[in-house]
């Protein structure tokens, strides 16, 4: 920890929460050419998928 301190006192700044905000805003936006899928269909076909791998696990 005293070598965070150490770092920031002699004036070197890692830009942490400078350099994320761009990230932020970047992944914030909504671009309409992106496909749109309902949440539901993403968890029904986790649960699918999940399934189908237990059945093909008893199988094996």
């Amino acid at each position: 920890m005293s070598e965070i301190r150490a770092m920031s006192s002699r004036g070197q700044n890692t830009g942490g929460l400078m350099s994320s905000a761009g990230l932020v805003r970047y992944f914030d936006a909504e671009d309409s050419k992106a496909p749109q899928m309902d949440p539901r269909t993403v968890v029904a076909f986790g649960v699918i998928l999940g399934v189908f791998i237990q059945l093909l696990s008893i199988v094996t």
